[in-house]
């Protein structure tokens, strides 16, 4: 067994090389986040249906482990938006305990997940699946935040969506009018923070200011205190759950959606951290530590955890360098819970209820979502709101397994349409192949008949660019010793695109982009033109480097080899 392949990066950041500016730069982000964190971790527990200081005991845990023994170099985890709706669900169904064993079992499952290498097909899930359930479940945390928000003297509040505006309905005219202005106050300086002073960590002067308000003019709502009592300064000591079988078969369809949904959660957050760095992360290890993470979360009497998105992107413009920025943020929590255990009881809800109304938004993906509904192919569309409405108004599980489901089928029917019956079976996938190496017979626009500038690269895709092969063309840089200046991705042979074709295209772009490469496009259809132009895509890669054939992509790489000379 190759040892180094499963070494975790943290245990490889001395090695790589490390000084006191990169320390300084981890202790920093590790404290930002922390600031960050502390707010968050309480407000998505009570959100979940626990008590505020189980989301502190899972940010700590939990945060540890993942960046200790984690695949990425600048991970940030905890508990996330992302699980509020499933962890919510559970509890109604099978109480706290019922939760224990549900996320113990998904830790295991991540953990075997890792083990046998199946991260990278988290990837093979279709986007429009994937904005469809992560915007179904901002509305949901929109929705259950109403209540404190409010401040209705609501006892239990039902998962479900539609009953919950039922009971909205019925007890409006109990608003709280003191929680109100809390609450509208806390999201405008939220609002305006963002705006004005994006370093500024808004969530931390919400809950300070409104908690402070509270506690001078001794307001009459509903606050962390008042609902669920003093809170412990220093961590539990860990405990294994209660198991039964009739409880372990009641509970693990759950253990399913909290394993996948956290596989694609940290692994997503992976993505963003390796786009806005430039890193490269192990998604491999990076399951078998979100595994870990949760069998300990629910030791320490957490819940469950995955890598935060926007937080690991706070890591990183932070000045984070390395893992110990994750451990770190860790143990400031452990620090602010110890030193401020007295003074995070008189927070009100209203203002949590804020903050996670701003993160539901920012969770929402409003604009892509917008952009596939509306100006995508009506496949792209039909999945997409399947997953999305299912997601709201059934349940997650629900939501997902009948998008990944559909989108199934529609590719059936897409690979049936666009290839038609032939006697030979070909041209079902996508091969990425230099054509230095080819040789076209009878081709008379095969590149071996065309001459090439040594500084450009042509390779070529065949077949329709799809899901399930869009993931390919990430790793075609990789595959150069150097980047070229001009990079021509011949197209002739891609009779559809979909959504997730069209994201990665964008997304090699952007990486073509940082490298200095221009991105040259030959042989595009009229179709995906008109796609492209729908989405704003051929204004983001330059409408005069969307070329009809070979001969004229080559004429824009002499010029553009020309201009950037």
């Amino acid at each position: 067994m190759n040892m180094k392949y499963w070494l975790p990066r943290s245990f490889m950041t001395f090695k790589e090389g490390y000084s006191f500016k990169h320390l300084y730069g981890d202790v920093i982000a590790g404290i930002t986040v922390a600031i960050i964190a502390l707010p968050l971790a309480m407000a998505f527990a009570i959100a979940s249906g626990v008590s505020p200081e189980k989301g502190l005991f899972t940010a700590i845990v939990a945060g540890f482990i993942i960046s200790f023994l984690g695949g990425s170099r600048f991970q940030i985890g905890g508990p996330t938006g992302a699980f509020v709706v499933v962890l919510y669900a559970v509890i109604l169904k099978h109480g706290y305990d019922g939760l224990v064993i549900a996320t113990f079992l998904a830790g295991i499952l991540l953990l075997l997940m890792g083990i046998f290498k199946l991260g990278n097909i988290i990837k093979y899930i279709p986007y429009p699946v994937t904005v469809g359930f992560t915007t179904g479940i901002a509305l949901i945390i929109f929705s259950s935040q109403m209540k404190d928000f409010f401040g209705l003297p609501i006892e239990k509040m039902p998962a479900e969506f539609t009953e919950q505006w039922a009971i909205y309905a019925y007890e409006i005219v109990h608003v709280n009018f003191f929680a109100l202005f809390i609450g509208l106050t806390s999201f405008l300086i939220l609002i305006k923070l963002r705006h004005y002073f994006p370093r500024v960590p808004a969530p931390i002067v919400v809950i300070v200011l409104s908690s402070m308000l509270v506690y001078l003019f001794g307001l009459p709502v509903e606050t962390i205190g008042s609902k669920f009592g003093e809170l412990p300064s220093m961590l539990p000591e860990p405990h294994l759950p209660a198991f039964s079988m009739e409880k372990i078969r009641a509970v693990f369809p759950d253990a399913i959606t909290i394993a996948l949904l956290g596989a694609i959660e940290s692994l997503l957050s992976c993505v963003v951290a390796d786009g806005m760095t430039g890193d490269r992360h192990h998604s491999n290890k990076e399951l078998i530590a979100q595994g870990i993470a949760n069998v300990g979360a629910v030791l320490f009497g957490g819940i469950a955890a995955t890598g935060a998105i926007a937080r690991t992107a706070t890591n990183i413009k932070s000045g984070a360098h390395s893992p110990l920025s994750g451990i770190i943020h860790a143990l400031m929590l452990l620090v602010f819970m110890f030193l401020f255990s007295k003074l995070i009881v008189h927070i009100p809800l209203s203002a949590l209820a804020a903050i996670l109304i701003v993160v539901a938004w920012n969770m929402s993906e409003f604009q892509h979502f917008k952009a596939i509904a509306l100006k995508s192919e009506r496949n792209d569309s039909i999945v997409l709101l399947m997953t999305f409405f299912l997601t709201v108004l059934i349940d997650l599980n629900t939501g997902v397994q009948t998008g990944i489901m559909l989108a199934a089928l529609l590719f059936i029917k897409r690979m049936i349409d666009v290839t038609g019956i032939e006697d030979k079976r070909k041209g079902f996938g996508v091969s990425f192949a230099s054509e230095d190496d080819e040789v076209e017979e009878n081709d008379t626009n095969a590149i071996t008949c065309k001459i090439v500038p040594p500084e450009v690269e042509v390779y070529e895709i065949n077949g329709p660019f799809f899901f399930g092969v869009a993931d390919r063309l990430k790793n075609v840089m990789d595959v150069l010793k150097d980047p070229p200046k001009v990079f021509i991705l011949r197209m002739r042979h891609v009779p559809m695109v979909d959504a997730t074709g069209l994201h990665a295209l964008e997304e090699f772009f952007d990486s073509c982009h940082k490298q200095g490469t221009f991105l040259v496009l030959s042989g595009v259809n009229e179709k995906i033109k008109h796609k492209m132009k729908r989405l704003d895509f051929d204004q983001k890669i330059g409408v005069d480097n969307i070329t009809d054939n070979i001969d004229m992509a080559l004429t824009r790489a002499h010029y553009l080899l020309d201009f950037k000379g």
